[in-house]
């Protein structure tokens, strides 16, 4: 019974209370990270990607949550604007091909140095393993330690092993996001 009142009440607050966040998508080149963007909106999974070019903004909306993504190119000469579309956003999603076990450690590196920048301090941070579908893709646990994520105190952290194209937890990673929502953060 007491669950049937907040369900309702939850359901009440909808009508009324509309959330907002803003996030932003990096990590290397090929990884899925505008594919993400289109699954998460559409639901729809598509092979024939063009890699971003600077970046794209999209917004989408889950229940009554806005979510506007800043969804950042992966290669080389975009990565020093990562830290720019970081600021003041509510979360940073981290994308990573985890079937991609040679670019694991350059995504590290990319990821530490991100998070070592004092303006994004205590941000918090969603790790994504993408492409668990593919045979050689690393799981969360291996990409913990494979990333050295223990290692991140100074934020919330939180990883993932997801495939865009089955959609395999799609769903826990938008639970992720909304609880990270403005008002449910504060």
């Amino acid at each position: 019974m007491f669950a049937l009142i907040n369900r309702l009440l939850d359901w009440f607050k909808s009508l009324f209370w509309k959330e907002e966040m803003e996030l932003t998508l990096v990590g290397l080149q090929y990884s899925g990270k505008t594919t993400f963007v289109n699954v998460i909106a559409s639901g729809h999974f598509s092979e024939d990607m063009i890699p971003t070019v600077g970046f794209n903004m999209r917004k989408v909306t889950k229940g009554n949550v806005t979510i506007k993504i800043w969804d950042i190119g992966g290669q080389p000469r975009f990565r020093s604007m990562w830290e720019r579309y970081c600021r003041g956003v509510n979360a940073i999603v981290y994308m990573v091909d985890a079937a991609d076990q040679e670019k694991v450690e350059a995504s590290t590196n990319e990821l530490h140095n991100l998070l070592d920048k004092p303006q994004l301090q205590g941000i918090p941070v969603l790790v994504l393993g993408n492409k668990r579908d593919l045979p050689s893709a690393l799981d969360e646990k291996q990409l913990i330690e494979k990333m050295n994520l223990a290692a991140v105190q100074d934020r919330e952290i939180c990883c993932y092993s997801i495939s865009c194209k089955e959609k395999d937890n799609i769903d826990i990673t938008l639970q992720w996001l909304i609880q990270h929502s403005k008002s449910r953060r504060s």
